[in-house]
This record gives C-alpha cells, sequence and structure tokens, in this order.
C-alpha cells in the first residue's frame, strides 16, 4: 500500500509537469505566430508600397566599401546571429509593433512599421540615433583603420533609405554581438519616442 502511494505521487507530479510542459509550448506557439503576424502585416504592406524605387533617396556612409567581404574574410568574433537568417521585431512598452531588424549574413536591415509614418526630420532620430549611435560606432571603426587595427572592408557602415522624408529602411553592416545588443535597444527606444510624437 505505501508503494502504490508514492506511485501515485510520482504520477500527480509527472502530470503536473507535463501541463507546466503543454502550457509552456502553447504559450510559445501563441507568441511565434504573434511575431508571423507583424511579419507578414509589414511584409505584405511594403509589397504593396514600395512600387517605383526611383523616388527612394539613400544616405550614405561615404566611407563605405565598394564590395562586400567574402564570409571567408569575416572575423570570428562576428555575432552568431549572422550564420543564419532571422527576424528580431522590436515593439513598444505596450506591445505596439515599431519595426522589425531582418538579419542575415551580410547586415542588419531594420524595416519600420510603414503605418506609423516615421519621419527622419522627427527628434531623436538625427541626434540621438544618428548622431550619437550610428555615427559614433563607424567613426571609431574609421579610426581603428587608421591605425591598422581593422580592414576597411570590416568597419561599421550604414544607408538610411527614405522617400519623401519617410523611413523606408535603414541598412547596417559589419554589426558585432555587442553592438547588436545596443543597436536594437537604441532603435527600439528611438522609434518608441518618434511615435509618441507623431501619435498625438
Amino acid at each position: 500500500m505505501p508503494q502504490d502511494s508514492e506511485n501515485l505521487k510520482v504520477l500527480v507530479n509527472l502530470k503536473k509537469k507535463t501541463e507546466k510542459k503543454i502550457e509552456n509550448l502553447n504559450t510559445e506557439i501563441k507568441e511565434a505566430n504573434k511575431l508571423l503576424d507583424t511579419v507578414n502585416s509589414i511584409l505584405i504592406e511594403k509589397g504593396f508600397k514600395r512600387g517605383d524605387s526611383k523616388d527612394l533617396k539613400i544616405q550614405k556612409d561615404e566611407t563605405k566599401p565598394e564590395r562586400q567581404v567574402p564570409l571567408t574574410e569575416e572575423k570570428q568574433t562576428k555575432s552568431r546571429f549572422l550564420e543564419s537568417e532571422s527576424v528580431i521585431p522590436l515593439n513598444t512598452m505596450e506591445d505596439i509593433p515599431l519595426a522589425i531588424i531582418y538579419a542575415n549574413k551580410e547586415a542588419l536591415h531594420v524595416l519600420p512599421d510603414e503605418r506609423k509614418k516615421f519621419n527622419v526630420n522627427t527628434p531623436p532620430f538625427y541626434p540621438f540615433l544618428v548622431e550619437r549611435v550610428l555615427e559614433k560606432m563607424r567613426e571609431k571603426d574609421e579610426e581603428l583603420v587608421r591605425v591598422g587595427e581593422l580592414a576597411i572592408e570590416k568597419m561599421f557602415n550604414y544607408d538610411i533609405i527614405s522617400e519623401n522624408d519617410l523611413i523606408r529602411e535603414i541598412v547596417i553592416r559589419n554589426v558585432n554581438e555587442d553592438r547588436l545588443r545596443e543597436l536594437k535597444s537604441s532603435i527600439r527606444w528611438t522609434l518608441e519616442k518618434m511615435y509618441e510624437k507623431t501619435k498625438g
């Protein structure tokens, strides 16, 4: 009889663990579906809205090398997230979509939610994100290139693609893991502040 009681306790614990695991998996599925819906809505909207690219304006980092570095030349310290394609959602604290970051082996592609109409002239886009984050990273790598500690092909660089002053895409190249964390945080904060200025 005591043995039966012990077996029953084991089965009850196993049941609870299994139920908890199912609950966690269901939560993950819901989050994955939510992410997929966000990505699909942005990509579908871009497919309809991009249209003719002749009106697109590209702000280039003039020091950017003309060729892409072959993958065999990449630094081994480059972030693992670039080994395969991935999508990173950027949302407000209230879970409102701001943008997605599409990452592949060549670059980060920041794709703002076009429904928000993020304008390049809305602070803190230039004063903070461009001047204090992107330009500082570029300048730091430029100095490393100058002293011979970094190949110019591996230098941080970026393009801002806009159409009628609306941000369509930010392309960022040569990003390591530390910079990825800073960029995610800085871009999300910037877009959230811009959204707060325009939604009212």
